[in-house]
């Protein structure tokens, strides 16, 4: 069994990761993973801080499942509002379906 859901993916800079996370937890979203990643966009290549001495400067994707659109678009816009002009970022949100319906 299935049950729909929006996936939100953020991927930007690691410096940015706990302030995301609190604003996810305060959209009342139950929930989320971090990943390290690493890649090129219009602000140069990124690495994924593997290995490294510092990962100060590497990049990171988090991904939210959430119950519907509104709650992934108010999150996304709140981290866009406050850091995509300063920081490097991108944010995109794609349909999902959680399998065997467990609760996120």
């Amino acid at each position: 069994m299935t049950q729909k859901a929006c996936k939100l993916i953020i991927v930007t800079e690691k410096v940015l990761q706990n302030k995301i996370t609190q604003i996810i937890d305060a959209a009342g979203a139950t929930g989320y993973t971090v990943v390290s990643a690493g890649g090129r966009g219009s602000r140069n290549v990124r690495s994924s801080g593997q290995p490294n001495v510092s990962d100060t400067y590497s990049n990171i994707k988090i991904e939210v499942l959430t119950i519907d659109r509104e709650l992934a678009l108010k999150i996304a816009d709140e981290v866009a509002e406050q850091f995509f002009d300063n920081y490097s970022g991108i944010s995109y949100i794609s349909d999902a379906e959680v399998l065997h319906a467990h609760q996120f």
